[in-house]
Order: C-alpha cells, then sequence, then structure tokens
C-alpha cells in the first residue's frame, strides 16, 4: 500500500493548519493593543501565575531563550512588564507584569471562550480536542 502524501491527509500538516487559522482568529483582537499572539501567551501567563522567571516561563510556553529573550525585551519596551535579576541568584530573572501590563488584562478580555465559538466544535468536541492534544504534548521529548 503506497502512502499518502497529500497534505490534507497528514496530521502534522493539519495541526499547523489548524494552529494558523487559530492564531489568525487572535489577531483583530490583539493588534489594536499592539501584541502578538506569542506575546499574548506571555501575559496570560504572568495574568494567572503572577511574577515568573524566565526559566520557568519558558518551560510553561515551550520556548526557548533565543525565542523568549526579544518577546520579552519588546513587552518590557512597551510598558507590560518589567525584569529584575534575583538579589540571590543574579543568573535568575523575574518576569513582573507592569500595572499597565494587568490593566491590558481587563482590556482584552477572555478571549478564549469568545474565540473558541469561532471554531464551530461543540463544547465537548473542543475538550476532546484538547484532552488529545495535551496527551501527544507529554509525549514530547524535549
Amino acid at each position: 500500500m503506497q502512502e499518502s502524501t497529500a497534505l490534507d491527509r497528514m496530521i502534522c500538516f493539519q495541526l499547523y493548519a489548524a494552529s494558523r487559522a487559530m492564531t489568525a482568529l487572535y489577531r483583530p483582537h490583539l493588534e489594536p493593543h499592539g501584541l502578538t499572539y506569542p506575546q499574548y501567551l506571555v501575559m496570560r501567563v504572568l495574568w494567572h501565575d503572577g511574577p515568573t522567571t524566565i526559566r520557568d516561563l519558558g518551560r510553561t510556553l515551550r520556548l526557548d531563550s533565543g525565542t523568549l529573550s526579544p518577546l520579552l525585551k519588546r513587552l518590557e519596551t512597551q510598558g507590560h512588564i518589567h525584569r529584575r535579576r534575583a538579589t540571590h541568584d543574579e543568573r535568575t530573572v523575574w518576569i513582573h507584569p507592569t500595572d499597565t501590563g494587568t490593566r491590558l488584562h481587563a482590556d482584552i478580555g477572555d478571549l478564549n471562550q469568545a474565540l473558541a465559538c469561532a471554531t464551530g466544535l461543540t463544547t465537548g468536541e473542543l475538550t476532546q480536542l484538547h484532552t488529545l492534544l495535551h496527551r501527544a504534548l507529554r509525549k514530547d521529548p524535549s
């Protein structure tokens, strides 16, 4: 049996296309606030968890420091976060939301719920999809 090379039959392509489509749904809600989707994810972590270290933020977002550092620099330049070195270990850098960054949460609201409706999936289907993706990511070697 010959393996199909059609993109629509490749799970990896469907995940890639779905990810891009979901990210595009966020764009009109984030652009007025000057945020990209990855910057929004950083802010979501801070809004939910409070101040965190760059190391923990990278683990949570599955981003390396080379990707995360420019994101944080832009967020700091925009006045949404500030970085502080730990006094006990200067290698540890803490990320804190500023007052402006905290107000941004109220301005943007909960996009997750609003944009989930745009998928056309039922609540049960979204829950199932989330569960399956979470299981697949646990197999991630990184």
